[in-house]
C-alpha cells in the first residue's frame, strides 16, 4: 500500500523522519525542518544585523526548527535587493550576526545563512511596499537607487533602467566577493551557507536564456551559462571548512517558454555536487511575471516534484518547499523519498512553534517543548482535555 499523508498516524513510539536528526558532513540537525530564508526588509544599518534579526530568527530556534536560515544577505553593497537588507561584504557585519548564530545554536538548532546578489533586480522598495524599483521620491527620502549589473544589459521586467553587463574582470571580482562573504559567514558562526541562485537574481540571470544574451564563455550554451554559478560554488566551498555543508538554492524552472527548465536544473545540480555542494534547495520562478504557478497548479506542496526530480536524477540531497503546511504532509514528503529536508517559510511566520506542534501532533507529547514552556503547556492540555467544545457556548 503506498504511503500517503492521510495514512500517517500519530504514534508516540514511531520514529518520524520529520523529527529525526539528519547529518550533513560534520553538522547534525536535530530534525529535518528548515526555516527558509525570508527577506524582512527590517532596518539593517549599513547591512548590520540588529535586535530585530536576533528576535525574528531566535524565535524559530525556540520553536524547535532543526535549521534556521537567515535571509538573503548581500555579498556586495550593490548586491542588495533593498537598502534595508543584511550584508556580508565587510568584516564589520560579522559580530552583529554572531549574536544571532550564537542564540540559535544555544537553543539547539543549526544556524544557517543565505548569501545573495540581486543583480538587475536590486535597488527596490520593501516587499510590503510592492518591491518595486526605488525612484526619485525614495531618493528624496534618503533611499536613492543605485546602478545594477547583470549578465546582459537587459532590464528586468518593471525596471526603468537596464543593468550594466558584467565584464570578465567584473565577474572575477564578483566571484571573489561570494568567497569572502562565505568566509565571513563562517566567522560569524553559521554552520551552513546557502548560495542564492534562484528567483531571478544574479546567478539565475546568468543561468537563464531569458536574461543571458552573452556571446562569450559565460553565455550561449548550457555549460557556458552555468559557468558563473559553478565558479561561485567553488569559491564558497573553498572558503568553508571541510566539515560544513554548502547549500545552493535554485529556481527549478522559470515558467517561461524557452527559459530555464527542470532538465537544466538536474544538469546544474549534478555539476554543483561535483564541486562540493551538498544540498540543493528547490524553489522556482522569479525571472518574469510568467511564473511556474501559472504553469504548475498551486496545490499543496506544488514544488515538491521539483525536489523529487533533482534528488533522484542528480543523486543529491534536496530541500522541498512550497505550501507545505501540515505535519503529516511534511512527513509524507520525506517518507516518500521526495526530499531530505522540508523548508517552511510563511507557515513559520504564522506559527513559529510549528515544529513543536509537530511533536504534539505526531508523537502526542510535549517532551520536545523547551523547559520554559513545557510545564505551562502540559497544564493547559490537562485543563482543556476536561472541557467540551460545547462548553464555549455556555461560558460566562
Amino acid at each position: 500500500m503506498p504511503i500517503t499523508a492521510s495514512r500517517i498516524a500519530s504514534r508516540k513510539d514511531e520514529a518520524f523522519l520529520l523529527l529525526s536528526p539528519i547529518t550533513l558532513r560534520g553538522v547534525t540537525a536535530p530534525n529535518r525542518v528548515m526555516i527558509s530564508p525570508m527577506c524582512q526588509y527590517a532596518s539593517a544599518p549599513d547591512g548590520k544585523a540588529t535586535d530585530y534579526h536576533l528576535v525574528h530568527l531566535g524565535k524559530f530556534a525556540i520553536g524547535g526548527a532543526g535549521i534556521v536560515m537567515a535571509e538573503a544577505t548581500a555579498v556586495t553593497p550593490d548586491g542588495r535587493i533593498s537598502p534595508w537588507d543584511l550584508g556580508l561584504w565587510d568584516d564589520a557585519h560579522i559580530e552583529p550576526l554572531r549574536r544571532v548564530s550564537s542564540f540559535i545554536r544555544a537553543r539547539g538548532a543549526v544556524p544557517a545563512i543565505q548569501i545573495a546578489h540581486a543583480g538587475r533586480k536590486g535597488a527596490t522598495r520593501k516587499g510590503a511596499q510592492g518591491g518595486t524599483p526605488l525612484t526619485a521620491e525614495d531618493a528624496a527620502g534618503g533611499f536613492p537607487p543605485w546602478p545594477t549589473l547583470s549578465a546582459s544589459a537587459v532590464a528586468a521586467e518593471g525596471w526603468p533602467e537596464p543593468p550594466r553587463a558584467m565584464s570578465r574582470p567584473d565577474i572575477a571580482w564578483n566571484v571573489a566577493a561570494w568567497g569572502a562573504a562565505t568566509r565571513r559567514a563562517v566567522e560569524a558562526g553559521f554552520d551552513i551557507v546557502e548560495i542564492h541562485g534562484a528567483h531571478g537574481y544574479l546567478i539565475h540571470q546568468f543561468l537563464s536564456p531569458a536574461s543571458n544574451f552573452r556571446s562569450d564563455e559565460y553565455g550561449g550554451s548550457l555549460p557556458n551559462r552555468m559557468r558563473f554559478a559553478i565558479e561561485v560554488a567553488q569559491a564558497a566551498r573553498a572558503a568553508m571548512p571541510a566539515d560544513r555543508p554548502l547549500f545552493f538554492r535554485i529556481s527549478a524552472l522559470d515558467g517561461t517558454g524557452g527559459g530555464w527548465s527542470l532538465d537544466d536544473s538536474v544538469t546544474l545540480a549534478a555539476e554543483l555536487k561535483r564541486v562540493g555542494v551538498d544540498v540543493v534547495d528547490c524553489s522556482s520562478g522569479g525571472m518574469t511575471s510568467v511564473t511556474p504557478t501559472r504553469v504548475v497548479p498551486r496545490v499543496w506542496g506544488f514544488q515538491v516534484p521539483f525536489s523529487d526530480a533533482v534528488r533522484k536524477r542528480a543523486d543529491i540531497a534536496t530541500v522541498a518547499v512550497g505550501l507545505i503546511v501540515d505535519h503529516r504532509q511534511a512527513e509524507f514528503v520525506l517518507r516518500a523519498g521526495k526530499a531530505d529536508i522540508v523548508g517552511i517559510g510563511r507557515e513559520a511566520l504564522s506559527d513559529p512553534h510549528w515544529v513543536l506542534h509537530a511533536h504534539r501532533t505526531l508523537r502526542e507529547s510535549y517532551d520536545a517543548w523547551p523547559d520554559e514552556y513545557r510545564g505551562w503547556m502540559q497544564r493547559r492540555h490537562s485543563a482543556m482535555s476536561a472541557l467540551s467544545p460545547d462548553d464555549m457556548e455556555r461560558a460566562p
